[in-house]
Parts: structure tokens; C-alpha cells; sequence
């Protein structure tokens, strides 16, 4: 077995926004301008055919967004829209976008929890989930789908979001917000689910697909290097949260304060929605005793 290469995160990425940049026959992209914290340089919006086109995410109801997708397809039919998950950072425009091009909405069904919320727990990313969106077609696990004029395969991915898919065409995977090439994936319980997550990277590992192309970031080169040292480093985070517990970290935010010592407020909140699922992920597997009330958890080694 090849040794495991060392996590590297490409955050120098600039796209052209609102321009159409193809990245491979049949395959191109536009970037949304919707640069956050959270979204890196905007949401990758992608348009999968040659002579006719299924629109991969379409992201935010914006207006620039919208007319620079509309000058990308330049009047060519859109045969369907396809969603990676319902994010309202990848699914905004869906609806009124499926009405203009009077194409169908197809995914992975809508909206749902990954588990059901325990007592006192929120949802902490309720609000950027498109919970009214029903799809035309819900999309499963291995089915072979015509988007555009091209066949792709659909490959449910579940662990960002319970309905989250990958769609894959030639040796290129579209990985959405599952493998990223800027960053880790956030993983906010009860929405996501870390376990989830660890058996999709498994299960996108084993695929054929050598190029990535995520919703967030440019290309990674080589996928499922990237995916399995993805994987290495959620584990090293589960290795580090057992540690820190161990040392007297009992709640959270404790928690948080040891492994994220100096990062900027908004990435430790989203380093504490992720910490949470490795929480959950630990006790479930009887490495972790977590006690819960009103007032939060109390952690302890097992």
C-alpha cells in the first residue's frame, strides 16, 4: 500500500465569477459571488453537455448569478437540474430557475434530518436548509441518469446532509460539498452526521473517478488521495478531542478552546458544529461518555 499522503488544503484558488470556465468536454463551471467564511470564493455551479445541458446547483437567487448562468447557456434546452443537496447556498435558485427553463428538479429527496433532534437540541443550520424543495425525481444510489446529452452516475454521499449525492461522468467526480479542496467539510449535527461521512469517503474512495470537482474551490487533482487524507484528518480530530477530554476538557467549548486555540470566531463556531459530531460519533462507538441537559453536554472518557 502506497503511503498516505499529508492534507493539503488549496486556498489559493481565484475563479473568474460569473464567467463560464470550461474544465473538460461536456463540462463547465460558473462561481457564483457569494464568497463567505463558509462558501470560500462562492458556489460552483456547474453545466454537464455539450449540445444540451443539466445545471448542477445552481446556489443563490441572485440576480448576477442568474444572468451569468443565463449567458453561459445561451438559450440551449436545460434537460434537468440536478442538486448535490439542499443547502440554500446550492439550491436558492432552483425553484425559480426550474420554472424559466421549464426543466425538472432531481435529487436526493428533500431535505431531512440525518437523526431526530433530542431534547432541548436544535438544529444550529436551520435556516440555510431549503426544507420546502421536493424534487421531480429523487435520485439513488448507482442509477445511471441522462443530464444533458452526457450519462452520469449518481452516488449518494450522505454526511455534510442526509440527501447529499456526488454525480460522476468519465474519470471526473462532481463531490459537492462532500470533498473539498479548501477546507474540511462542516458536519453539524443533527443535520449531518459524522459517521455518515467517514463511510461515504470510503465509499468515494473505491470509485473509479480520478478528478474532483467540488462545489466550493477549484479541481482537485487527485481525488481520492485527497479523500483518504481527508479521512486521516477527522480521525487525528477524534484522537485530539479523546485527549483533550482526558486532560479535563469536560464540556464543548472546552474542547474547542484546546484544538482551535487561535482561529477567528466563525471558524470556531463552525470547528464547534463539527467538534459536536465527533462527539456523537465517539459515544457511539463507546469511546466517549457524554451526559446532556439544558444546559448542554459534560464529557468523559470511557
Amino acid at each position: 500500500m502506497a503511503p498516505l499522503s499529508a492534507l493539503r488544503f488549496d486556498t489559493a484558488f481565484r475563479p473568474e465569477v460569473g464567467k463560464p470556465i470550461e474544465l473538460a468536454p461536456g463540462l463547465s463551471r460558473i462561481t457564483a459571488p457569494n464568497a463567505s467564511a463558509y462558501t470560500f470564493t462562492g458556489t460552483n455551479s456547474f453545466l454537464i453537455g455539450k449540445k444540451k445541458f443539466a445545471l448542477v446547483d445552481p446556489g443563490p437567487a441572485d440576480t448576477a448569478h442568474l444572468e451569468a448562468l443565463d449567458r453561459a447557456i445561451a438559450g440551449r434546452p436545460i434537460t434537468a437540474i440536478l442538486l448535490t443537496h439542499t443547502h440554500r447556498d446550492h439550491s436558492a435558485a432552483a425553484a425559480e430557475l426550474a420554472q424559466r427553463y421549464g426543466a425538472p428538479l432531481w435529487f436526493g429527496g428533500g431535505h431531512r434530518l440525518s437523526r431526530p433532534l433530542r431534547r432541548f437540541e436544535r438544529n444550529p443550520i436551520k435556516r440555510s436548509c431549503d426544507w420546502d424543495l421536493i424534487p421531480d425525481r429523487t435520485l439513488f444510489d448507482g442509477e445511471t441518469i441522462e443530464a444533458g446529452d452526457m450519462a452520469v452516475t449518481v452516488h449518494t454521499t450522505p454526511g455534510h446532509c442526509a440527501n447529499h449525492l456526488a454525480f460522476g461522468f468519465g474519470d471526473m467526480l462532481l463531490s459537492g460539498d462532500h470533498v473539498m479542496g479548501w477546507n474540511s467539510t462542516l458536519i453539524a449535527v443533527p443535520d449531518g452526521s459524522m459517521a455518515d461521512y467517514f463511510a461515504s469517503l470510503d465509499n468515494v474512495i473505491a470509485l473509479p473517478y480520478l478528478q474532483y470537482h467540488p462545489a466550493h474551490g477549484g479541481p482537485i487533482a487527485d481525488g481520492p488521495d485527497h479523500a483518504a487524507a481527508l479521512k486521516a484528518h477527522r480521525q487525528m480530530r477524534n484522537e485530539q478531542l479523546l485527549a483533550a477530554v482526558a486532560d479535563g476538557a469536560t464540556t464543548l467549548g472546552a474542547v474547542v478552546k484546546e484544538i482551535y486555540p487561535t482561529q477567528p470566531a466563525k471558524i470556531r463556531m463552525a470547528a464547534r458544529m463539527t467538534m459536536a459530531a465527533h462527539v456523537e460519533y465517539l459515544e457511539e462507538r463507546g469511546a466517549l461518555k457524554v451526559s446532556r441537559g439544558i444546559f448542554g453536554m459534560r464529557l468523559s472518557v470511557t
